[in-house]
Parts: C-alpha cells; sequence; structure tokens
C-alpha cells in the first residue's frame, strides 16, 4: 500500500479508538490524529535503506524490522517516547503507545493484503506473508478511508463515522478476498484441462479495478498467464495508438467467457536458451535475485558491449503486457569462461549491482 493511504488509515483507526483511551493518558483528538497518522507512516521509514544502498538491496529489505510483529510493541514504545518528549507530558506515554501500536498495526495489515511480501516476524525470519488480495494503489480502497475522515470532521463529535469507514472497509477486503478465490478458481480449471495436475495457480489484484485480475499457473518450466475482468460482460477494443495509459492498462483485461493465456517461459523456449538461462539464474551472484523474485521468467538475451552477454529476468508479480517492468534484473558475462556479474536493466541500459 502507499504511504499517503498508510497515513489515512492510521488517522481514522486513531478517530475511532481515540474516545476509548484511559481518561488520563488521552491526548486531544487533534494529536491523537496525528499520531496516528505517523505512526502508521512509520514503518515506511525503511526507505532510507534505498539511500545507502543499491535497489536489489532496498527490495530485499523493504518490508522487514520495521514492518515485523515481534517487534511492533517495540516501535510503538519508540514513537510513545517520542510523542510524549515532545509533549513534556509523560502521563500521555500510555496514551501514545496505544496509538502507535494501532497506527503500525494497521499499516502492517494494509501491506499484507497486497502482493509483494510483508517479513512480519523479521528479524527471525525472512518468510513473507502476503493475501493478495488489494493491488498496492486501490482508489477504492483510500476513497473508503477518505471518506470516513472527512464524515469523521463533519460529525465530529462522534467516532461513528470512522467506526463505519472502518466496517466498509474490512467488507471491501472481503469482497476482494471473494473475487480472488473466483479469479484463482478458472486458473485451477484451466491446470486441469491441460494436465497440469501439480502446478502452482495464484491470483494476484490489479490496477484500476477490483475485478482486475492476474492469474498465474505455474509448471516446473513456465508459466501460463491471463489477463481477466470477473465482472466484465464485453471485451474492450483495444486503445488507438497513443492513447494514455489507463486506457491501454484497462484493455488487457477481458470477461471470463472470452480471456486468452500467454506462455511466459522460465529459462527460454529452446534447448540452448534454457542451458544458458537455468545457468545464469543459478550463478552465485544471482542469489539475491533469487531471494526477491518469487515468479521468474526469462525477459530476453542480448550481448552487448563491455558487459558481454546479458540474461534477462522478470518477476511476474510485476509484469504487465507491454508497460514497462520496473524491476529487471539479471547477469552479464565477456565470454563463456568468464564470471557471471549482476546487473539491473534501467531504461534498456545494463547498471552494474
Amino acid at each position: 500500500m502507499d504511504t499517503l493511504t498508510h497515513a489515512l488509515s492510521g488517522a481514522l483507526l486513531a478517530r475511532a479508538v481515540a474516545p476509548h483511551l484511559p481518561r488520563a493518558s488521552s491526548p486531544t483528538l487533534r494529536r491523537a490524529l496525528v499520531v496516528g497518522a505517523l505512526s502508521a507512516a512509520f514503518p515506511d521509514s525503511d526507505v532510507v535503506i534505498g539511500f545507502v544502498s543499491d535497489q536489489l538491496t532496498y527490495l530485499n529489505l523493504h518490508r522487514g524490522v520495521t514492518h515485523s510483529l515481534v517487534l511492533l510493541p517495540l516501535w510503538a514504545l519508540l514513537l510513545a517516547s517520542i510523542f510524549t518528549m515532545l509533549e513534556r507530558n509523560r502521563q500521555k506515554l500510555r496514551g501514545y503507545f496505544l496509538l502507535a501500536m494501532a497506527g503500525i498495526a494497521i499499516h502492517i495489515a494494509g501491506d499484507v493484503i497486497t502482493s509483494y511480501g510483508t517479513q512480519i516476524f523479521a528479524p527471525f525470519s525472512s518468510w513473507k506473508a502476503s493475501f493478495p488480495f488489494t493491488f498496492i494503489i486501490d482508489l477504492w480502497f483510500s476513497g473508503i478511508i477518505i471518506t470516513g475522515l472527512l464524515a469523521s470532521w463533519w460529525w465530529r463529535h462522534s467516532a461513528r463515522p470512522a467506526l463505519i469507514a472502518l466496517t466498509v472497509l474490512v467488507a471491501y477486503v472481503g469482497f476482494q478476498a471473494v473475487l480472488n478465490s473466483r479469479a484463482a478458481v478458472l486458473g485451477e480449471k484451466y491446470a486441469r484441462q491441460q494436465g497440469y495436475y501439480h502446478a502452482q495457480v495464484v491470483a494476484l489484484p490489479q490496477p484500476l479495478s477490483p475485478f482486475n485480475w492476474k492469474i498465474i499457473v505455474s509448471t516446473d518450466d513456465h508459466y501460463d498467464v491471463a489477463y481477466v475482468n470477473l465482472h466484465r460482460a464485453v471485451a474492450v477494443a483495444q486503445p488507438p495508438q497513443g492513447s494514455g495509459l489507463f486506457a491501454r492498462i484497462d484493455a488487457i483485461y477481458q470477461p471470463v467467457h472470452g480471456f486468452t493465456w500467454q506462455r511466459e517461459e522460465r529459462f527460454g523456449d529452446s534447448g540452448e536458451q534454457q542451458l544458458l538461462g537455468r545457468e545464469a539464474w543459478e550463478a552465485p551472484v544471482m542469489a539475491r535475485v533469487r531471494h526477491f523474485i518469487e515468479y521468474p521468467a526469462l525477459a530476453l538475451i542480448n550481448h552487448r558491449e563491455p558487459e558481454g552477454t546479458c540474461v534477462w529476468f522478470d518477476d511476474l508479480r510485476f509484469t504487465l503486457s507491454d508497460v514497462r517492468n520496473p524491476f529487471r534484473f539479471g547477469a552479464c558475462r565477456s565470454n563463456q569462461q568468464s564470471d557471471w556479474h549482476l546487473f539491473r536493466l534501467v531504461n534498456n541500459n545494463p547498471t552494474p549491482l
């Protein structure tokens, strides 16, 4: 979820719980909203990792210790201590602690329902929790929160609007979970038809609409991928050349009765290409890439100087038809006897990592 939506969700939750805080330690409503928003934005402070390391390191550490349920009380106590120090009133520590706990918790919950993955047990485990119900930027999700905050401002003497908005928000995520299940059923049906009895099927939320889904059927050597809109009855015509980004994205998703499957290869579609793809993927320098990418697919193999032969991989979580993939990593070597070196492809230019 984007940081602004996280902050707004923290403010909404603070508005709902502020009246129930112990009276002696309860801050003013305005301060409670600010504390809730700042606390809910706090986990994304791990963005500083990107300023002192390369992008791949940041991607692997993002949603790590600052998003940990194990460390949540520690972070809440740290933030509460700072807020208490700024107010110079130690009696408020308990109230600020509870608000900070709530803000960080709703941030973690908002990230867990996306497909990126959140290391909720960091630093003791790098396992990533993910229930892919909601796209990382969901205007409906954000709109419910904003509506709740506006209603709370209008009826400022009641926490009921905030509570109603939070209830609607939970119901909306539940609705998305149902849609996720419906999309996954389509993938499971296709896998049975193709005889992929041991295939892994996953449905990932997509931009613009809660009805847009990407279905990935994963086998040992390839993926079958489909883009489907679960509500659309008529296929959208391909937009003319020069159309806007949103129009091009919207046209990708086809109705249930008319969508098609696309083949994506893990390591290539020929014997020689697969050997090279596997060798590059399994190279020691690709360890960090293997840690980040969940659904690796060979994007291209090219040769350019001075890098030599380069083998590039995408993560199907982040690919979107003809829209440029921001996370393309690969390995390059000057000849068959040399070692592989790690690169990221930025605007079609290899950047060493």
